[in-house]
């Protein structure tokens, strides 16, 4: 990982990109024991219903999504990590979602942090299927330093107007009674319409 030809100053940055990742892991874990503690299946409101922050990233084809030009819809945006055991397991529910309410209810953004293509391709190939919502990556955490995420998976629905709604710190199964019902009242209600 580290080379004598490299300046100090590009040690630094990964030593601080390391730290960051392992202060992520360590509030999943701490997050994690309590959303199961809770039993927690639906989301929780979000404090001040603020704007979402900046989010615009390459997907797996190199095209670039942008959450601003979703703006109108329900958007729900998942942060996670192939590494992260709850991320794994959850990731079929999301793929069940997407295709049981699809894009006119719900546009879904799985972003994930810290990995490459070739990582995120192997994990997509152990799915029974693979996620057809985009998944893109946020490679260095900028995007995820910017959001309010507390531990992976960190998961936001942003309402019409682009503002954060809801957030659900942990694991979740999303195609569950509750969060259908849930996100189908969401995408038909009238709070958050342009």
């Amino acid at each position: 990982m580290w080379t004598q030809s490299e300046g100090f100053a590009v040690q630094i940055k990964r030593l601080r990109v390391l730290l960051f990742t392992l202060a992520i892991a360590s509030g999943l874990l701490l997050n994690m024991e309590a959303s199961c503690a809770a039993g927690e299946e639906v989301f929780s409101p979000f404090p001040g219903h603020p704007a979402a922050p900046k989010l615009k990233l390459l997907n797996m084809d190199g095209k670039q999504v942008d959450l601003e030009k979703l703006k109108g819809q329900v958007v729900l945006v998942n942060f996670w990590a192939t590494w992260c055991p709850p991320c794994r397991r959850e990731m079929p529910s999301l793929q069940r979602l997407w295709l049981k309410l699809g894009k006119s209810k719900l546009q879904i953004v799985a972003v994930n942090v810290g990995e490459d293509a070739d990582t995120v391709l192997s994990f997509m190939g152990m799915l029974d299927v693979s996620p057809t919502f985009p998944i893109v990556f946020d490679k260095d955490s900028a995007v995820l330093r910017a959001w309010p995420v507390k531990g992976l998976p960190t998961t936001f629905l942003i309402d019409r107007k682009g503002h954060i709604a809801y957030r659900a710190i942990g694991g979740r199964d999303f195609d569950s009674p509750e969060n259908i019902r849930f996100i189908t009242e969401l995408s038909a209600s009238k709070i958050g319409s342009k």
